[in-house]
């Protein structure tokens, strides 16, 4: 007899004991929400800092500098930078943040020249909404990241007020580039104005390299002509350059991994707990069974099913719960500027069904091995 023949025995298995069923599908749900939760920002750590053969931008800022209040540059350094063999276009920006402190809700300004802005990124995001000629028309218009629209709840029209700055809603857009989600881009001279009063300084350089080859070259050519001016620079492509300045959300993100583990851990053994349990209560009834022509292998094939079930059940409730959460509440972890997106898709909740698939047949290896070789004397002497 095939085992998926006796799929209404298995559900049967696990209504029959109802407590017992729903408080092991609990605790395998929250043990499942940790770990999915510790993985989204696993892949946003990932996504934001690992460097492809694609990247060609580098960002060049004050030497030993880190939050970007500290980061002063002449804004005519990108005359200089220009100059370099290799670069193909440099733009200022003015980043003012809200918290340069780690934090769930920050909201990033960052002045750009409009029209340079437009011809460089024009190709990496899409409008979701609003003018672009809006935009380009208002001194004090922002185009908003969809993250940071939906976790303000702002559309176009709108004003709002963060980091001191006052600035209209033109339109939300959509970017593939994690550093787009979370950001309110205005014109240059809007934000250095309203940022620190100073025109002609800027927090960093945006640079366009010619191929991805030459960023290293890059990077230290433009270091070297700046090496005795009176604000240094320090040169990175920009994954570099957020790891640098996220290292300790990686560590944090590194430690959270050890729970994610300890996460499956507890699933492995909720799901074992409640097999065993469930075998010692129905000795008698697997004696029937083989005394009705059921192999042991059968009856340890329904008891792994058994397990697959409730570590499957409790699974996709949790992971469906921690994506949900991640994705219609926004969050994005953001320090000193950069943001660190929190990654929760499809891919990552099918993930969670493999594990916790794996984690059922684990769990119900051994007691289904135990029952498979019982023999009906022994199993009737037994109950």
């Amino acid at each position: 007899m095939n085992v998926f023949r006796c799929v209404p025995y298995v559900l049967k298995q696990v209504v029959r004991h109802r407590v017992r069923s729903l408080l092991t599908i609990a605790g395998i749900g929250i043990a499942m929400f940790l770990f999915t939760a510790v993985q989204a920002m696993n892949r946003g750590v990932t996504e934001a800092t690992s460097a492809t053969a694609n990247d060609t931008t580098l960002v060049v800022y004050r030497e030993d500098r880190y939050c970007p209040a500290t980061s002063l540059l002449p804004q005519d350094y990108q005359r200089r930078i220009e100059s370099v063999e290799g670069v193909v276009s440099a733009t200022p920006v003015k980043v003012v943040v809200s918290n340069c402190r780690t934090s769930l809700d920050v909201v990033t300004f960052r002045g750009v020249p409009k029209q340079a802005f437009l011809d460089d990124k024009a190709d990496e995001f899409e409008l979701m909404s609003g003018s672009i000629e809006d935009w380009k028309r208002r001194t004090d218009a922002a185009l908003l990241g969809e993250t940071l629209a939906t976790r303000r709840g702002l559309r176009p029209g709108m004003t709002f007020d963060a980091a001191g700055i006052t600035a209209y809603v033109a339109g939300v857009i959509r970017s593939d580039n994690p550093q787009d989600h979370n950001v309110a881009y205005t014109a240059l001279e809007f934000v250095q104005l309203a940022g620190s009063n100073k025109l002609g300084v800027v927090t960093q350089f945006n640079v366009k390299v010619a191929d991805a080859s030459m960023l290293e070259r890059v990077a230290a050519d433009i270091d070297a002509i700046f090496s005795t001016a009176q604000e240094p620079t320090a040169t990175f492509s920009e994954k570099a350059f957020i790891g640098r300045i996220a290292d300790d959300i990686i560590e944090l993100v590194g430690f959270a991994r050890w729970l994610g583990l300890g996460c499956l851990a507890a699933v492995l053994a909720l799901v074992a707990n409640s097999i065993v349990l469930g075998v010692q209560s129905r000795v008698s009834e697997h004696a029937v069974l083989q005394t009705l022509g059921y192999s042991g292998r059968l009856i340890a094939g329904l008891i792994v099913a058994e397990g697959v079930l409730l570590a499957l059940i409790g699974g996709v409730a949790g992971a469906a719960a921690a994506i949900g959460v991640a994705r219609y509440g926004s969050f994005a972890l953001s320090v000193e500027g950069a943001t660190i997106p929190i990654v929760a898709d499809a891919g990552l909740l099918l993930t969670g069904l493999g594990v916790c698939g794996l984690i059922g047949i684990l769990a119900g290896l051994f007691p289904a091995w135990q029952a498979s070789r019982r023999e009906i004397a022994a199993c009737f002497r037994m109950a």
